[in-house]
């Protein structure tokens, strides 16, 4: 039953009447890249390529790219890309997700290639290194400090100094997931003019990548320290901050999408092995304390789902407020992910707490992805924010003019 809603598209209908559907080509996506990662990113190669250096298989990861071509489905025909809308992203991002795709998708995909795409500036080295990101041949971390998903330019730590042949940077950004394995850094770094996004060569000399022991093995992060390291300018002081705020939500965004696909799967296993699990000669799906907890697991998770494409929507097409939305999604589909998790492992009883059985690994997931570009209680406090912001917004005309509220 699950699984099949998880197929249904979402009808909801926004502010100007519009009709949130899947198209039958956003389907057939769906289908692809499914079968991709039923034939390709299956359990035993999830948990070989999260202990091996690096943490991905390229040959995959390049299969993504040119095969599938689902590393750049928002990006522009003419930037390389396959021409398609956020929400096909969006749509292979809930598959990946739902097989615990190892890889740097959280650095690339989600946070680069948007700062990439949004950014008018790079030149010639712009375009050759989004080119080469969309085709999975290079990759990429975004190792810019965000406050729960938000950017601010005084937490910058990473001076720009320029030099004859360009730029050079200096300083140290902490935990920056996939820079272990990243050919490319994008750092956002203080110049006498103001913060730009820089690109650095990852391999320099003048890079020191520091690894760090992470509970969730399928996605590592790594401390970057930089001393004089040669970079080129993508985006300056005059948009940098529009850039790395536009990256900032992509990534909110496509990563709920990619909890809310791994919570479907966590949740068709717990309802599966509920069918079949016997106790007491029945199926443990038939007691009221396990099938109400998978009901209400069902719930939080179409529930996550809706904020979750509200927000790649928001986005899209400007129908809300794009910062509301990913932080609304962020903060449901964190929640909901780590519940159906848990859950998941109650369910499955002894054999879910064991190494053997893949809940681990997604419970791991759960927990990594609710701390990254915010929690759901930092969230939370930003939508509470907004909204009595608005409302103070709302009703400052009616004190000033001594008009009852």
């Amino acid at each position: 039953m699950a699984e099949e809603l998880a197929d249904q598209p979402d009808r909801s209908a926004n502010s100007a009447g519009t009709e949130f559907v899947f198209s039958e080509e956003q389907g057939q996506l769906r289908a692809a890249v499914r079968k991709f990662c039923a034939d390709h990113v299956d359990e035993s190669a999830v948990r070989g390529w999260m202990t091996s250096d690096p943490p991905f298989d390229g040959k995959v990861w390049a299969r993504l790219g040119t095969e599938l071509g689902v590393l750049g489905m928002a990006v522009p025909e003419s930037d390389g890309g396959a021409g398609g809308s956020l929400i096909d992203q969006a749509v292979a991002v809930e598959q990946l997700g739902a097989a615990l795709a190892c890889g740097p998708l959280f650095g690339t995909v989600y946070l680069a290639i948007p700062a990439l795409v949004a950014a008018s500036g790079g030149g010639e080295y712009r375009g050759e290194l989004l080119g080469a990101l969309v085709e999975g041949t290079r990759t990429a971390a975004f190792a810019v400090r965000d406050d729960a998903g938000a950017f601010d330019p005084s937490s910058v730590s990473v001076d720009a100094v320029p030099t004859e042949q360009g730029w050079a940077l200096s300083g140290s950004v902490e935990r920056v997931v996939d820079a272990g394995a990243a050919d490319v850094l994008l750092v956002a770094a203080t110049s006498p003019d103001g913060v730009g996004l820089y690109a650095i060569d990852a391999n320099s000399t003048a890079v020191q990548r520091i690894p760090l022991t992470t509970l969730d093995l399928t996605r590592p992060q790594a401390n970057v320290e930089m001393a004089g390291a040669p970079a080129q300018l993508v985006a300056g002081p005059e948009e940098a901050d529009r850039v790395i705020a536009h990256a900032l939500h992509v990534g909110g965004a496509l990563l709920a999408v990619e909890q809310v696909g791994a919570a479907q799967h966590l949740l068709d296993l717990s309802v599966d092995y509920a069918k079949n699990r016997l106790q007491f000669g029945r199926p443990i799906g038939s007691f009221q304390a396990v099938k109400h907890r998978l009901a209400d697991d069902l719930v939080a998770l179409e529930h996550a789902r809706s904020t979750a494409f509200h927000a790649v929507w928001a986005l899209t097409d400007g129908s809300d407020d794009p910062a509301l939305a990913v932080s609304i999604a962020q903060a449901t589909c964190s929640a909901a992910f780590v519940r159906v998790a848990t859950d998941a492992i109650q369910v499955h009883g002894g054999i879910g707490f064991t190494w053997e059985h893949q809940a681990h690994l997604y419970y791991k997931r759960a927990y990594t992805d609710a701390a990254l570009l915010g929690s759901a209680e930092e969230h939370r406090a930003r939508v509470a924010a907004f909204v009595l912001d608005v409302a103070q917004e709302r009703d400052a005309p009616r004190v000033a003019t001594g008009m009852p509220s």
